[in-house]
């Protein structure tokens, strides 16, 4: 039998033509999602939940037996009430829908819910699908909203599900997405029921509106050092040259338009090494006061607001990582703060730094706009930091991060990242590989669940441990960066192939 053509298919088949076949007829090569994606997943069904009760009256239509929606789906459309989840098949389409409004007599208004704060292509494209097929099967379509959060909302005991959400109404975007829907309907049909798989070269597509999940597969003949490795160079670009034959950063050449920072990887990719500007690095260096307080936080942000006084997507830091060195060479003290039960961590986190940060010495981060931002939120709902904040710590805060985005320091094997975790294996023999949580992301929802889920007391604090070795790993790795850095200033690291000075 012919297969259907699903909103989800479309929506891949916009993307990439092999996508859409592979995930109709070789699906095991599509990976399983990552923690972080069934998380999302999972946030987006208590969002979904939480959008119908925006329309009381509505009913809820199970989605477990594919027969029955269907069945029940053309009971319930003569009721003229609001169903949520509906499904209609026709012509080998197949939709469903999260809300369906009815409106006067005979018509009906599509509301599809997202848990974004903001309207984006692929919704408008979700939606066009979603209308041709229910009028193809003989709905009559008023109007098309998105119902999406609500970024000023503010928490003030229970969540407000009507002012959680906005609707904002795509109607015109959709007519204007769904020119050409029928010929890319059929398009995609003859695909997903063809037995030869699309041949499809690499594109800016790999990577949006998300990045494919069989994306390696079609990368694996990208060699390393090749033209997507330059720092913050458009993906457009990017593709521009590999398209047109220029596949490695050394087979660029002059007459192609570079900034300074591309024009040294350019320089290094002919035969390794590292670009170094001591005089700009010892400037930094200079600008460092002891005790230098190297500091790192994590933090959580969750869509529906956790506190009162809080937005949604607010973070709210939970823990942070302190290694304090008092004079150059001098020993290293670490503390750390992790917090405990499930209240507001914010004034214990505020305080804790408090307590740690003395009132003298710089305090070194690793891109200061995260925790400067972290820090300044909570002094806005604390007040009682707002002083110290603004006056004794906003002042002394220095990112290690400018050495590395500014291209003082460079090493080839970088690839074109100045990521903390790109910068520590060139200067340290530091690692994160070895970390249970090794990522930022994956710390977030390690802590999600072990504080707020149904978790017994070991895991709880096996991942707890587990958080305090990564969090302590991000500061460690500042004090040997620095530590590489002061070297490098000194003369000390001898293995510079290429040292150069802007």
């Amino acid at each position: 039998m012919p297969k259907l053509l699903t909103k989800s298919n479309y929506l891949l088949g916009l993307q990439c033509p092999k996508l859409l076949w592979v995930a109709k007829n070789d699906k095991q090569r599509i990976p399983e999602p990552d923690e972080i994606t069934l998380k999302k997943f999972s946030e987006g069904h208590i969002i979904g939940e939480l959008a119908t009760r925006v329309f009381p009256k509505g009913q809820n239509i199970p989605d477990e037996n594919f027969k029955e929606n269907l069945e029940n789906t053309k009971k319930l459309i003569s009721k003229r009430i609001p169903l949520f989840e509906p499904a209609f098949m026709v012509d080998n389409l197949y939709s469903r829908a999260d809300i369906l409004v009815p409106v006067g007599e005979d018509e009906w208004d599509i509301v599809e819910v997202k848990s974004a704060t903001k309207v984006k292509d692929v919704n408008i494209h979700d939606v066009s699908f979603q209308k041709y097929t229910y009028e193809k099967a003989g709905l009559k379509i008023r109007k098309c909203f998105l119902m999406h959060i609500n970024n000023q909302y503010c928490l003030d005991g229970q969540v407000e599900p009507s002012e959680l959400f906005v609707q904002t109404e795509i109607t015109e975007d959709v007519e204007k997405f769904s020119e050409g829907i029928e010929s890319r309907i059929e398009q995609m049909i003859k695909i997903i029921n063809s037995n030869q798989e699309p041949q499809c070269k690499i594109n800016i597509s790999c990577n949006n509106p998300y990045e494919c999940p069989i994306k390696s597969e079609c990368w694996e003949g990208v060699p390393k050092d090749s033209v997507f490795d330059f720092y913050r160079m458009l993906k457009k670009k990017c593709f521009e040259l590999y398209d047109s034959g220029i596949i490695c950063l050394n087979e660029v050449p002059e007459s192609v338009k570079l900034n300074d920072k591309q024009a040294i990887q350019r320089r290094l990719a002919f035969d390794g090494g590292k670009h170094i500007d001591k005089v700009q690095i010892k400037n930094f260096l200079n600008n460092l006061k002891y005790p230098i307080y190297y500091l790192d936080f994590e933090t959580i942000n969750p869509v529906i607001p956790k506190f009162d006084g809080m937005k949604p997507y607010q973070r709210i830091p939970f823990q942070f990582s302190l290694h304090i060195q008092e004079e150059e060479g001098g020993e290293i003290k670490h503390i750390s703060f992790l917090a405990e039960g499930t209240s507001d961590p914010r004034p214990k986190f505020m305080q804790a730094l408090k307590d740690n940060l003395g009132e003298k010495g710089s305090i070194l981060v690793y891109n200061q706009s995260f925790e400067k931002g972290v820090m300044n939120e909570s002094a806005t709902a604390f007040p009682e930091f707002r002083e110290w904040y603004d006056e004794n710590i906003l002042p002394r805060i220095k990112d290690l991060w400018d050495v590395f985005r500014n291209f003082y320091y460079y090493d080839s094997e970088q690839g074109g990242s100045a990521s903390i975790k790109a910068v520590l294996p060139v200067l340290s023999d530091l690692k994160y590989s070895d970390l249970e949580i090794s990522k930022g992301d994956l710390a977030s929802l390690e802590y999600e669940r072990v504080t707020y889920g149904d978790v017994g007391e070991e895991e709880r604090l096996r991942v707890r441990e587990a958080l305090e070795r990564y969090c302590e790993l991000d500061t460690l790795a500042e004090v040997e960066i620095v530590k590489g850095l002061r070297e490098i200033e000194k003369g000390e690291k001898l293995n510079i192939d290429h040292p150069a000075q802007l």
